[in-house]
């Protein structure tokens, strides 16, 4: 069946549509399609009184039929299903949906292959957020329409009527997101690989092959970016088909961004290096931001200019819950790294940091070791709350890790967010910095990391 960004939505007038998940990536395409005459139901697997009031009364006043509570995945009878991207593509009920003869989608999914615009695609384990927003403000200095989205926050489907083809999309993509994916963005960048949402994916090879089809269903005139600095996303480097840009801040590459021994930052296109500027020029704190400008100026090369790059690079403050400063209390700083769901994350959260600190960790268990995280707490932190399902896991991998004794590392426990909020506000001293940087999921307390980001600035700020 044939239809574009302008037809697809009147297509759907009369067709009987299942929506599973009613968050962030579905919440407003149920009503776009409810709007354009298709018959809606939502399954979720919330019960009624879970819902807010106000949206329960949008949802039946549109019309939408709901399926909700354990049972919601029972009946998937409409002849096109939407699934959230957090419900793995093989889920049985899905499976035997597509054996039925049932069209299984994404919102994302079908926003890709109907877009008229250029697609700058993002995806890895860490630094997505923060690489796709840079991108998005480089094209906006271009000059661009910038429509940013995806995993990042906004879907885009229910607007794809008012997206032109001289725009521009900068699309945030997760693993769940590209699991079942069979159309890649015209530029892709891949941040890095390391082990992440192992409590969904079967195993790792699943997450590595899910990442893959960023790169795999390219053409010959696209664009991959990789890191040259992470084995994980290099190894996609075979799949790439157009054009192949690299970035590294250990060393010089041929083509893409590079960082130097005194920390001067270049692009360079064939070998012939364009100077940018210093890494001490760029807003962002931390080695891991470096590689986030870096990434983005590569992936923009040639829409940008060197000039409007660089100027994106000096005014850039970041992304909220990144590394976000929230408030000096008394000389005590606080920051707020919330979007930290990973032991890598906090890691590079860490380390952008020349003081010791504290530190709240802690949340949803992902199934991930806290191994290589250990070291790190025990170099950067001089003190650790912890709180959530995982606490105990961060505990054991701390007390375990070489030089915990001599460390002077304090552990502390908290039932809660505002219990350890309130406990490190008791411990610090002016001059100390605290920090909420997880490397957890937020399931276990929150509805997703910027709700507790959200929750953790209003505690500060009512100190």
């Amino acid at each position: 069946m044939y239809f574009n960004n302008k037809t697809f939505f009147p297509w759907t007038e009369g067709k009987n549509i299942d929506i599973i998940g009613f968050g962030v990536s579905n919440a407003e395409l149920v009503f776009r399609l409810a709007a354009a005459g298709a018959s809606v139901t939502l399954h979720d697997r919330r019960k009624a009184e879970q819902f807010r009031p106000e949206q329960l009364d949008r949802l039946r006043e549109a019309g939408v039929v709901l399926a909700l509570g354990e049972d919601y995945l029972e009946h998937l009878d409409g002849e096109i299903i939407f699934r959230t991207p957090g419900l793995p593509y093989l889920t049985p009920q899905l499976t035997e949906a597509r054996r039925r003869g049932r069209t299984v989608t994404s919102e994302l999914e079908v926003f890709m292959e109907l877009c008229p615009c250029p697609v700058y695609g993002i995806t890895g384990s860490d630094g997505k957020t923060t690489t796709a927003s840079l991108m998005a403000d480089m094209l906006r200095a271009a000059g661009k329409t910038v429509h940013l989205g995806g995993n990042i926050g906004k879907p885009l489907l229910s607007t794809l009527d008012l997206v032109s083809e001289n725009d521009v999309c900068v699309i945030e993509l997760s693993s769940f997101q590209l699991l079942s994916m069979r159309c890649s963005p015209d530029v892709a960048v891949v941040t890095n690989i390391s082990p992440n949402h192992l409590d969904v994916h079967r195993d790792m090879t699943e997450y590595v092959m899910a990442k893959r089809n960023v790169v795999l269903h390219q053409n010959g005139f696209s664009r991959a970016v990789l890191s040259a600095d992470s084995e994980g996303a290099a190894a996609y480097a075979g799949d790439v088909r157009g054009t192949l840009r690299w970035f590294s801040r250990r060393h010089p590459v041929e083509n893409g961004g590079w960082m130097d021994e005194k920390g001067d930052l270049y692009h360079s296109v064939n070998g012939r290096a364009v100077s940018l500027m210093n890494r001490g020029e760029l807003k962002l704190p931390g080695l891991h931001n470096v590689e986030n400008f870096l990434a983005a100026a590569s992936a923009v090369w040639g829409t940008a200019t060197a000039s409007q790059i660089c100027d994106v690079g000096r005014s850039f403050a970041g992304v909220e819950h990144r590394i976000e400063f929230v408030r000096n209390k008394n000389g005590v700083r606080w920051y707020n790294d919330s979007i930290a769901t990973s032991p890598t994350r906090t890691v590079a959260g860490l380390r952008s940091f020349d003081e010791r600190l504290i530190v709240i960790a802690g949340g949803y268990d992902k199934h991930l070791s806290f191994d290589p995280l250990a070291p790190v707490l025990l170099e950067r932190a001089k003190r650790l709350i912890l709180t959530g399902q995982t606490a105990g896991q961060i505990e054991a991998a701390v007390k375990n890790a070489k030089g915990f004794a001599e460390s002077g590392l304090v552990i502390d426990h908290a039932s809660d967010l505002a219990e350890a909020v309130r406990t490190a506000n008791t411990a610090a001293r002016s001059g100390d910095v605290v920090i909420l940087s997880p490397a957890c999921a937020s399931f276990d307390a929150y509805e997703n990391f910027e709700a507790r980001g959200r929750h953790f600035k209003e505690l500060v700020r009512g100190l």
